[in-house]
């Protein structure tokens, strides 16, 4: 029998400690529950926020990066939250900072321990559908993706971390193709007491600039390719 290398070893004993310390030590099991419990709705998760008066910030980050690792859950509840608590663009701030930390946390779950777990996270259908953008779009993917209003973030960070590419790489254009669309999400939450219609508009106008910039870009290329 080979001998478990000391890294994989120690990989395998975080993710049991981890995940042993959510299970048995129960403040972290109820603060867990509570907060999964609060994506009902905006409104839910602005009072959830607000209740831990200075820690709300904190909590704040934390269910960023929550909603990050546990895919089906919508970040905008929590950008809309932000905006509405501390204005447009301190909101954008605290949601852009926290999704780029939690986008990092999935690239490093993906990374460290392979599809198998991400799958747990994201689901295998998420990562197959993401996948098929990584083949189509290459080294551009994240960016794209990331200005599509409907591709979820996510899985696209999760599936990321399967591949060759660079951690700054990604950090980069998952910075960049997120920025947008924050801003947008915390703006209009700011301003409008139902900012929904205008988010829809204004991220498919991002949508179909993206999908514009995709099509050139690989006719462009193609095009090379024809030349050569």
């Amino acid at each position: 029998m080979n001998k478990i290398k000391k890294s994989t070893f120690i990989k395998i004993l975080l993710l049991v400690v981890v995940i042993l310390l959510f299970v048995f030590v129960k403040p972290l099991n109820v603060g867990l529950k509570n907060m999964i419990g609060a994506f009902k709705d905006v409104e839910s998760v602005k009072e959830y926020i607000r209740s831990f008066g200075v820690w709300a910030v904190v909590i704040s980050f934390m269910m960023m990066i929550l909603q990050s690792i546990a895919a089906p859950i919508p970040a905008f509840f929590i950008t809309f939250a932000n905006a509405a608590i501390w204005g447009w663009w301190r909101g954008a701030i605290l949601s852009w900072s926290s999704a780029m930390a939690g986008a990092a946390i999935c690239f490093g779950i993906s990374r460290l321990y392979g599809r198998g777990v991400a799958e747990k996270f994201a689901s295998k259908m998420a990562l197959d559908d993401v996948e098929v953008f990584f083949e189509k779009y290459g080294k551009n993917t994240i960016l794209v993706a990331r200005l599509l209003p409907f591709v979820p973030f996510d899985p696209i960070s999760y599936a990321a971390g399967l591949t060759p590419m660079k951690f700054g790489g990604f950090f980069l254009a998952t910075g960049l193709g997120q920025l947008p669309a924050t801003i947008v999400y915390s703006y209009a939450s700011a301003k409008s007491s139902d900012p929904s219609t205008f988010v829809r508009g204004l991220l498919l106008l991002f949508g179909i600039s993206a999908l514009v910039y995709t099509v050139r870009k690989i006719w462009t290329d193609r095009n090379k390719k024809s030349v050569k």
